[in-house]
């Protein structure tokens, strides 16, 4: 019997490809959605899937419908970086999941894995993006409270500096690569000082397959740094681009200033996953590689319309 998985932000950059994984993998795939999401990153496997919209329909219909489902993923996330207020922040990424969580435990859902960011590694909310650190941290004491008291496996996936195909063009990553693929005059950076874990998103996706392939029931709480355990500065990944790309653009590092609260480091310990056989296949250059193909694909795409 196919094993069933119910993710949210399914639609997302991680979600999309999570979701067309564990298709290929042989899972049946439940998604919670906005009935105004932009699917065009599922276009290709909408058929084969069970979609549920949000604003249509009670968040406890997917697990009236189907009998079992094994494990839900929550990958949706608010960042607060459009101006959203604290409570609309919180609504998002506490409460939202507090209920789908809540929902999981009544059907008697084994596994809940939650999605968090290297820059809540630490204790101290991230002041840079405050109120999504902080209700982030919010959702992790609630799921470690529900682990504790046995009612579901909780694991918590911090994840370094993901990077891919289908990502969003407001994303750093991306916007180094469109920009030197386009050739702009010049592109303003910072010194680059800052080093970073670089992680592909197929790495990432069988991270998020390992676990859930290696859930004990015994293990109730478990949380995993996900990335290459290995450091790239800023500078070295912007230069490794313009070359990849044999770009025109002028990169002009120092032009921008450090914003506040900068993290200067951050690698994953992803001990945790490596005792489960797990390990990042794909190098910074093969990774560049294949994003960097992605982008001239697409831009070639447009060019022909």
């Amino acid at each position: 019997m196919k094993k069933t998985v119910l993710i949210t932000g399914a639609t997302g950059f991680l979600g999309s490809h999570l979701v067309k994984y564990l298709l290929e993998n042989g899972y049946q795939v439940v998604i919670l959605k906005r009935s105004f999401s932009k699917i065009d990153r599922l276009i290709s496997v909408l058929d084969k899937l069970i979609c549920y919209d949000l604003d249509k329909c009670n968040l406890s219909q997917p697990f009236l419908d189907i009998d079992t489902i094994d494990a839900v993923i929550h990958t949706a996330t608010e960042y607060g970086r459009q101006m959203e207020s604290a409570s609309s922040v919180a609504n998002s990424n506490t409460f939202f999941p507090l209920l789908l969580m809540e929902e999981a435990v009544k059907n008697d859902v084994k596994l809940f894995i939650n999605t968090d960011t290297y820059f809540n590694k630490k204790e101290i909310p991230y002041r840079g993006l405050a109120n999504y650190s902080l209700s982030k941290k919010h959702f992790l004491d609630w799921g470690k409270h529900f682990a504790d008291s046995g009612k579901i496996c909780f694991f918590n996936m911090y994840l370094e500096h993901i990077y891919g195909t289908h990502d969003s063009p407001s994303k750093f990553t991306t916007y180094v690569i469109q920009s030197c693929l386009n050739n702009v005059p010049y592109l303003n950076l910072t010194e680059g000082r800052q080093t970073r874990d670089y992680v592909y998103i197929d790495d990432v996706v069988s991270a998020y397959y390992r676990v859930l392939n290696n859930s004990s029931e015994e293990v109730k709480f478990q949380e995993y740094e996900v990335g290459t355990g290995m450091l790239t500065s800023v500078r070295e990944f912007a230069e490794n681009v313009h070359f990849f790309t044999n770009s025109s653009t002028i990169l002009k590092f120092g032009a921008m200033p450090y914003q506040n609260y900068e993290i200067m480091e951050s690698k994953a310990n992803n001990s945790s996953l490596l005792e489960l056989g797990w390990k990042a296949k794909i190098s910074l250059k093969e990774g560049l590689q294949k994003t960097i193909d992605y982008e001239t694909n697409l831009i070639h795409s447009y060019s022909n319309l």
